[in-house]
């Protein structure tokens, strides 16, 4: 087992993909026992900088130096070798075998001839309790929830015995409590000598658990300095190089009248939901809240018809019973799903692709219509402010922030009544989210009746007319968003608002 700390130095580090440079010449270093917040917009070079130090991808000109040794590394495995592991920010799990499988892929344990299936086991048992994830070890990681395979990935790296981790946004799916699990193992790694890069768009964690930022632009460094001396403003500026106005849309008023674009009554998803009653009117932004497991995206999975359910759902006052997602979207009724590579966008596939894919019939009369489709895709460019260097690249090849963007004029391609976005800016840099937020606006005020469920409860407070809270698969509350605050709102999600009424 690695036990001494480890050094890196990034010399001029460039790196190109074809003709296209997305690295220019970048050079810091990081120290063993230190905690390094990681920060850039998507598109930044921060991942793929990354990638080159856990030996995922080759760098084309530089050196990386680790321990004063210059390194090129073959493969993760080389990197793992000398205690560095990537933690992904899209999970690299294999969902059909077990959670002690994965943890331990490519690196199984043998008695002779035999996988030693018992230390597996246990070893995996000791990771998982680490990291605070009560499950059997024998269970297929495709029966996790987000946030659960978030804390394999995590507990896989536990195991590779780390000397320098890299996280990428470790917390994206976490409850507050998994949270401050995980910031109680960084302060203990750190102790014990650990390197971690930590990249997040979450500035608030970045202030509390690094010691130092680093900031990338456009392929380059631009500015490091310990934290404590640079405010979470000044880190979003250096960030997009530019004065970060307000980050939400100011607050329309409330609409009121008329009939509401989704009445749902006494609607129950075995094992998620009971008796949930909620309306949303047209113009209106409906936020919901709750920790991870109240069963807010199964609610809403149940009303599209992804789950058995029971319960009356009425769309512009007309009662339906939606028997799938392309059935909900020809009644009116998309939904934009938290997990954009696995059921979001089909990343393999083109802009124009994805872009039309719910609403082919649009686009086949009788048959598809290539032009038309590209003409859409100019259109949707423009109008989400999609970014891509060309309009005939995979969906793969965008950054996180353009993919949402791309996922959400998806959805809006069937031109929708009521539109669900689950958790829309998960791993979406600061710039990329005040475009989001402002696109919510845009949609609430042409009309569209707009449900955000999100995590993030400063994004609920900033957007919702009212945020909706669920606990343990009941509705709570529903709460005016004006003059909300954080705190309401995890009284309401942990059931300790009435006691203290």
């Amino acid at each position: 087992m690695n036990t001494q700390g480890v050094a890196v130095a990034f010399d001029n580090v460039v790196k190109a993909f074809g003709p296209v440079q997305v690295l220019h010449g970048v050079s810091f270093d990081l120290a063993p026992g230190r905690v390094y917040g990681l920060l850039g917009e998507n598109g930044a070079g921060k991942s793929t900088l990354m990638k080159i130090l856990a030996g995922y991808e080759p760098l084309t000109a530089g050196e990386l130096r680790v321990n004063g040794q210059p390194q090129q590394f073959r493969s993760s495995r080389d990197a793992e070798a000398l205690g560095i592991v990537l933690i992904h920010q899209e999970f690299n799990l294999a969902e059909d075998l077990s959670v002690a499988d994965n943890i331990f892929l490519g690196h199984e344990k043998r008695k002779g001839l035999f996988l030693d299936d018992r230390a597996m086991r246990a070893e995996a048992a000791a990771a998982l309790a680490q990291v605070g994830l009560a499950v059997d070890p024998a269970t297929k990681v495709r029966r996790l929830i987000v946030a659960e395979k978030q804390l394999v990935e995590i507990a896989k790296a536990m195991a590779r015995h780390a000397r320098l981790l890299i996280m990428d946004e470790p917390t994206a799916t976490l409850t507050p409590g998994e949270t401050e699990r995980l910031f109680g193992l960084i302060a203990q790694l750190r102790a014990e000598g650990v390197t971690i890069v930590y990249i997040s768009h979450k500035l608030d964690e970045v202030e509390r658990v690094t010691d130092e930022v680093i900031v990338m632009r456009d392929g380059r460094f631009v500015a490091r300095a310990p934290t404590p001396e640079l405010t979470r403003h000044q880190m979003a500026n250096l960030m997009v190089g530019r004065e970060i106005a307000d980050l939400y849309p100011p607050r329309d008023l409330m609409p009121t009248g008329g009939v509401p674009a989704l009445r749902v009554r006494g609607f129950s998803v075995p094992g998620w939901a009971q008796g949930i009653d909620f309306e949303v009117r047209p113009g209106e932004i409906l936020g919901f809240a709750g920790l991870v497991g109240a069963g807010r995206t199964e609610l809403f999975e149940g009303l599209l018809g992804l789950r058995p359910a029971s319960g009356t759902v009425e769309l512009q006052g007309q009662a339906v019973r939606l028997r799938s997602p392309r059935h909900a979207a020809h009644h009116g009724l998309t939904y934009l799903s938290e997990d954009r590579k696995g059921k979001g966008l089909h990343v393999a596939f083109g802009l124009r692709e994805n872009l039309t894919l719910m609403a082919l019939e649009q686009y086949a009369r009788p048959w598809l219509r290539p032009e038309a489709e590209r003409a859409a895709l100019a259109t949707a460019v423009k109008d989400y402010g999609i970014r891509a260097g060309s309009l005939e690249v995979k969906a793969a090849s965008l950054s996180g922030g353009n993919q949402q963007k791309l996922a959400l004029a998806k959805v809006l391609q069937p031109r929708p009544k009521v539109v669900v976005l689950d958790e829309p800016t998960r791993g979406v840099d600061v710039g990329a989210k005040r475009d989001i937020y402002f696109l919510i606006q845009r949609l609430a005020r042409e009309g569209l009746a707009v449900v955000v469920i999100s995590s993030e409860l400063m994004e609920l407070i900033g957007l919702a007319h009212r945020v909706a809270v669920m606990r343990a698969g009941r509705l709570e509350a529903t709460l005016p968003g004006e003059g909300l605050t954080e705190e309401t709102l995890i009284a309401y999600a942990t059931g300790t608002a009435h006691a203290e009424a």
